[in-house]
């Protein structure tokens, strides 16, 4: 049999016209796809507070609160002392005992800290070298530099309100973390602040960034 006549076995089908300036978009798009997809935004540092819990790798730490304290002179002879503190309580997730340790004085220098203290970058506001910080576990044992693995301890980052100085309404600080690798030094991995390179050092990576009200009184 013949087909019936103006119709083919299969239906024409009408071409479509693409704008030429979508088919080079959509071509671009394929090729970045194909080379590892498109470059993503990186992600803001996490927003925190009083309160919350911060997963740093080696360490998990609840913010607990800022406050200012004050230490009584033990005798006639010395002075009252009055100090802005951070409280944090701090579980060690690795199996090795770690130190306290202190926040660094430069930025630049915080990516070699392993220490918890360590990973606290940008405190504001800022307070003079004789104020400190000072950073230790409370105990009902005695103030100690010691984090035992799998245990949770109270940590204390104190600076020193000197002469009349008012403590702030608040204070803002920005925390890092660390990740279990190996570095181009050694071949045994190990515990290590999360950086960048930058120029000739690294830059730790801000986890999250975090703003307590500072309490005040209280005796230490």
């Amino acid at each position: 049999m013949t087909e019936p006549s103006g119709e083919s076995p299969e239906k024409r089908r009408r071409p479509v016209a693409v704008p030429a300036a979508a088919l080079v978009a959509f071509t671009a798009f394929g090729i970045t796809a194909l080379l590892g997809g498109l470059n993503e935004t990186p992600e803001e540092p996490e927003p925190l507070g009083q309160g919350a819990v911060l997963d740093q790798g080696l360490y998990s730490t609840k913010l607990v609160e800022s406050r200012v304290t004050l230490e009584r002179a033990e005798n006639r002879f010395e002075e009252d002392k009055r100090f802005v503190e951070l409280v944090f309580d701090v579980t060690n997730k690795g199996d090795e005992t770690r130190t306290v340790g202190v926040p660094a004085q430069k930025l630049e220098q915080a990516y070699l800290s392993d220490s918890f203290a360590g990973s606290l970058l940008k405190i504001n506001p800022a307070f003079g070298e004789e104020a400190g910080p000072f950073a230790f576990v409370r105990s009902k044992g005695g103030d100690t530099q010691q984090l035992h693995p799998g245990v949770t301890s109270q940590v204390i980052v104190r600076y020193e309100l000197e002469g009349d100085r008012r403590p702030p309404e608040k204070i803002s600080f920005e925390m890092a973390s660390f990740e279990f690798r190996t570095d181009f030094n050694n071949e045994l991995p190990r515990w290590m602040m999360v950086a960048t390179e930058a120029g000739d050092s690294y830059l730790p990576e801000v986890k999250a960034r975090v703003t307590l009200p500072v309490k005040k009184g209280g005796a230490a």
